[in-house]
C-alpha cells in the first residue's frame, strides 16, 4: 500500500533532521521540532512515513511515560532514551531521532484541574537542558566527559500553549503547524482506499463532502464498511461460539468479500459517523461533571450556578444586536431587534469606562461589564469552516485595560468582517463564565 507523504511535511522534517547532523558555521540550530495541529490529522503517521523514507532510526516515547509515582523517573528516562539514540547512530551508522508523541498530554497544563507535579517540572527542565547542551547529556549518578552524538528531538501535540513557555521558545524548539490542505487530504485519503480501487474522482467528492473531518475519519470510515460482514459472521457461527472460531481455531481464518466502496455508500456511512460525533458534542457530560466538582455539589444537581452565558450577535451592517431563540420545531429565528439586557458592572478595581465611536454603546457596555467584574476579556474569531468544529482562534486577552480591549475589538471587527467573533470572560482559574458571539458572517440569522 503506497501511503501519501505531504511535500510540506517531508520538507520540514528532512531539513530539520539533516540540519542537526551538519556542522553549520556560527548557526544555532534548534534541537527540538514541535509538530502541532488538530487531532486526528496524521501527525505521527506522517512522521513515521518520513522516517521510513529517509532510513532514520527512531527511539519512541509517549506522553504516558512523562509521569511516574517516583519523582525523577521520567526525566531520567528521557536522558536514557536520548543516549540510546546516540549509541544507535554510533553502532548502526545511520541517523536517529528521539520522538515524543502527544507531549502536551503528559507535560501540559490544560485547565485548573490538571495537576502540576515535580515530574512535570523535571521533564521541562530536562528537555530544556538537552536542547541547550545536546552533546552533554548525563545520567544521574555518573558523568561521562566524552561528548555524545547530537540527536534531533521530534515532539507532537495538539495545543502547545499548554506547555512551559521557555521550553517552546525559538532557539530551543522550531514549531510546525500541520494542517493538510485539500490536495494533501485527497492524497492521504487516496492512499487509504488505494487497495480498494476507489476512483480518484470519487475520492475528491468524498473529501469535499466532509471538508471539516480529520484524516482519521476516513480510516474509521473504511473500517466501518466491514461491520456488516463481521455481524454476519457472528450470526452464522453463533454468539456463544465466536470466540472459539476466531481464537486458536483449527479452521482457516474467516474470509470476507470486498465491501461496497461506491461513493453513495461511502457518503451514507460517513453521515452516520458525523451524527454520532454531533451526539457526543451535544451531551457535554464532562462539562457538567467538572462544574459539579467546582461547586462541590452532587452530580445529579444540574442547576447552573455560574453567571448566565449571554449569546448575542453583532453585525457592522445594521449596527444593532439580534438575539435568537429556539422555536418548537428546532429552527432558529430572529427575535425582536431590541438589544439584550446586560448586567451592570459589579464594583471592582476596574478604573474607567472607555467608550468608542466605532462600536455600538451596547457592545462597549458589554466589554466594560466583563472587565468591571474582574474577569479577563478574550477576543476570539473563527471562519465559517472552523466554526462547525468549534476551533476558535485567540485575537487578544486583556485584563483591566478597557481602552486597549476596545481598540483591539475595533481592529478585530475590521480585519475579520466575514468571520465569527466572540467575547470571552474568564476567571483567574481559567474558568469561562461568559461567551458572547458578537458577529456572525453576513448576518445569517438562521445560522446557530
Amino acid at each position: 500500500m503506497g501511503f501519501y507523504i505531504s511535500p510540506r511535511f517531508l520538507d520540514k522534517l528532512s531539513v530539520h533532521i539533516t540540519k542537526n547532523y551538519l556542522d553549520l558555521p556560527n548557526v544555532k540550530v534548534p534541537l527540538i521540532l514541535g509538530i502541532h495541529g488538530r487531532k486526528g490529522e496524521g501527525k505521527s503517521f506522517q512522521c513515521e512515513l518520513v522516517f521510513d523514507r529517509m532510513g532514520v532510526n527512531v527511539v519512541h516515547m509517549s506522553a504516558g511515560e512523562l509521569e511516574s509515582p517516583d519523582a525523577g523517573d521520567p526525566a531520567r528516562l528521557i536522558r536514557l532514551r536520548y543516549r540510546e539514540a546516540a549509541e544507535m547512530v554510533k553502532v548502526r551508522g545511520k541517523m536517529a531521532v528521539l520522538m515524543i508523541n502527544d507531549i502536551d498530554a503528559g507535560a501540559g497544563r490544560v485547565d485548573q484541574y490538571t495537576q502540576y507535579t515535580v515530574n512535570t517540572q523535571l521533564v521541562n527542565g530536562t528537555l530544556m537542558n538537552i536542547a541547550d547542551n545536546p552533546t552533554n547529556v548525563q545520567l544521574p549518578g555518573s558523568y561521562d566527559s566524552e561528548p555524545i552524538q547530537r540527536i534531533p528531538i521530534i515532539v507532537t501535540g495538539n495545543d502547545f500553549s499548554t506547555l512551559y513557555q521557555p521550553l517552546i521558545r525559538d532557539g530551543r524548539m522550531e514549531k510546525f503547524f500541520w494542517e493538510p490542505d485539500r490536495s494533501d487530504r485527497i492524497g492521504i485519503v487516496a492512499g487509504i482506499f488505494e487497495v480498494d480501487q476507489v476512483a480518484h474522482a470519487d475520492i475528491e467528492k468524498l473529501v469535499d463532502t466532509f471538508p471539516d473531518q480529520a484524516i482519521d475519519f476516513y480510516g474509521a470510515l473504511r473500517s466501518r464498511l466491514y461491520d456488516e460482514q463481521v455481524r454476519q459472521l457472528i450470526q452464522d457461527v453463533g454468539l456463544e461460539r465466536i470466540s472459539l472460531r476466531v481464537v486458536n481455531s483449527a479452521e482457516r481464518p474467516p474470509e470476507f468479500r470486498k465491501p461496497d466502496f461506491s461513493l453513495p455508500h461511502l457518503i451514507a456511512v460517513g453521515k452516520q459517523m458525523v451524527q454520532e460525533q454531533q451526539r457526543v458534542q451535544e451531551m457535554r457530560l464532562a462539562e457538567e461533571y467538572n462544574k459539579s466538582l467546582y461547586f462541590n455539589r452532587k452530580l445529579g444537581d444540574t442547576r447552573d450556578r455560574t453567571p448566565p452565558k449571554q449569546e448575542t450577535t453583532y453585525s457592522p451592517a445594521n449596527q444593532f444586536f439580534r438575539s435568537y431563540q429556539n422555536t418548537p420545531n428546532g429552527n432558529l429565528q430572529g427575535s425582536s431587534p431590541t438589544p439584550p439586557r446586560l448586567h451592570s458592572p459589579t464594583p471592582s478595581s476596574y478604573p474607567g469606562q472607555p467608550s468608542s465611536t466605532r462600536l455600538t454603546p451596547d457592545l462597549v457596555t458589554e466589554v466594560n461589564r466583563i472587565l468591571g467584574q474582574g474577569l479577563r476579556l478574550g477576543i476570539e474569531y473563527v471562519d465559517e469552516r472552523r466554526f462547525r468544529t468549534n476551533s476558535w482562534n485567540c485575537y487578544g486577552i486583556f485584563e483591566g485595560d478597557g481602552a486597549s480591549a476596545i481598540a483591539a475589538l475595533e481592529s478585530c471587527l475590521a480585519d475579520h468582517r466575514n468571520d465569527y467573533i466572540r467575547l470571552v470572560g474568564t476567571t483567574k482559574e481559567r474558568r469561562r463564565v461568559v461567551e458572547n458571539i458578537i458577529q456572525r458572517p453576513h448576518d445569517k440569522a438562521t445560522r446557530p
